[in-house]
């Protein structure tokens, strides 16, 4: 199976972004060949950022959204094709400063897509500019004395807008992005995974979070469990824990209408 396309790939040499698409496509690969999806069947969508070029090579049904208004577009395309497997790349920049609002709704809905988060901190496809979950202090192209904002907490206010699938991985650690990407994608809902992704060129924050990263054990808490959940992701922690926080199955949007 061959899902590479002829596009020539235009992200800045050694980008996380490119270990995201090998990740998605080995994933797509090996939930082909067990024969739980068909090729034919999966729609990606992506919206506007360096994160919305990965639809250029994929070699399958793709569409590019404008900017901010990718989850009304795939709910869109759900609900026209309900046989589909619906899957959407975003950014910080676009699904947190553009389109927050169509994020928590999506959530709140549960529309039945899967929503992969390229969160780099940054507007890196226009030089760097501060979104909303770039750090207090960032120093970029719209505030270059410092952001003055705390950031937005993704995964906390996503779980809180009613998602009921919430995970965190990272995009160098490609073995853990592939399983997590395969749960997300298995999973009846709306599925939202963060992975954090540094922008090497505007906003390089690799060596910050090699040793703070680490994966949760499957024992942690019981993650069927909102309130276990919620506090969770919401106590003070110095490092940054990845894997799945919250997984449940509820009737979704389209079930409902």
């Amino acid at each position: 199976m061959n899902l590479s396309t002829k596009a020539k790939i235009t992200w800045c040499p050694g980008c996380p972004d490119f270990a995201i698409l090998v990740a998605f496509r080995q994933v797509v690969e090996a939930l082909c060949l067990e024969e739980k999806l068909k090729i034919e069947n999966i729609v990606v969508g992506a919206g506007i950022g360096c994160h919305g070029k990965i639809v250029d090579y994929l070699n399958m049904n793709t569409f590019n959204s404008l900017h901010g208004r990718l989850i009304p577009a795939l709910t869109g395309i759900k609900i026209g094709a309900p046989h589909c497997k619906v899957v959407g790349f975003t950014g910080d920049g676009d699904s947190f400063s553009e389109g927050l609002s169509h994020l928590v709704h999506g959530a709140q809905k549960n529309t039945d897509i899967t929503l992969f988060l390229h969160n780099n901190q940054t507007f890196a496809l226009t030089v760097g500019q501060a979104t909303g979950t770039s750090p207090k202090g960032f120093k970029g192209g719209s505030t270059p004395f410092g952001s003055v904002d705390e950031p937005f907490v993704p995964l906390s206010m996503v779980l809180a807008s009613g998602a009921t699938f919430v995970a965190r991985t990272y995009a160098i650690d490609i073995e853990g992005t592939k399983k997590i990407m395969k749960a997300a994608i298995e999973h009846k809902g709306f599925a939202f995974v963060e992975i954090i992704q540094p922008c090497i060129t505007f906003f390089d924050t690799r060596e910050h979070f090699k040793d703070l990263v680490y994966w949760i054990a499957e024992n942690e808490y019981d993650t069927t469990n909102f309130d276990a959940a919620t506090a969770f992701l919401g106590q003070e922690n110095e490092r940054v824990p990845l894997g799945i926080f919250y997984s449940i199955i509820k009737e979704t949007f389209e079930e409902k209408i």
